[in-house]
């Protein structure tokens, strides 16, 4: 019990600082903070956000969670729909996933890519991804140049931790929503969960 209390005691320490860092950074104007949390699906993205929520006052923050692209963000280059969702100065934005997904799920699943409607000159396998890199390198140092603070996040588990997680949220309503947009079925995730992910 006394561990529970003292880690109580200091994440409430932490909340009051936070809170009180960001009046600051308001106040200034001078500023905009980026939070980019990356991670492995239920890597406890929405868990990390959520405790750093507690400690500021919404009006200073936005939230945006990027999934799968909608058919307009298609039609526009990757990293629209999150420049769209830059920070004020003075601001907080917290991304739940990001321009990374481009790099990472993208390269991992290659129909992605000729789901984007690019021209084969533009999905050459034997340059894409360092021009995507480039891109990304690019955005971020303009922002830099501008006044945009980005801090990167990337949480991971093991798939064994990954596994148990997803067991877990098969038969809670509110978390089965995160992994129903698979388009399985419940006995599917929990036979591909036992089969090995």
């Amino acid at each position: 019990m006394q561990l529970e209390e003292a880690v109580s005691k200091l994440l409430g320490e932490h909340v009051e600082e936070l809170s009180s860092l960001q009046q600051l950074h308001w106040a200034s104007n001078r500023y905009a903070l980026l939070l980019i949390f990356q991670g492995m699906d239920a890597a406890g993205k929405d868990g990390a956000i959520q405790h750093v929520m507690s400690g500021v006052n919404p009006q200073g923050c936005q939230v945006f969670g990027f999934k799968q692209p909608s058919a307009e963000e298609l039609e526009h280059d990757f990293l629209w729909r999150t420049t769209l969702r830059l920070p004020e100065r003075g601001r907080i934005g917290m991304f739940n996933r990001s321009y990374y997904e481009e790099v990472l799920i993208v390269r991992v699943h290659p129909e992605i890519l000729r789901s984007q409607g690019l021209s084969e000159e533009l999905r050459d396998e034997t340059t894409i991804w360092d021009e995507r890199y480039r891109s990304i390198v690019d955005l971020e140092s303009h922002l830099y140049r501008n006044g945009t603070r980005i801090v990167k996040v990337f949480l991971h588990l093991s798939k064994e931790e990954q596994r148990k997680r997803f067991l877990e949220r098969i038969d809670e309503p509110h978390k089965k929503l995160e992994i129903q947009p698979l388009g399985h079925s419940r006995e599917e995730i929990l036979e591909a969960l036992h089969g090995g992910i």
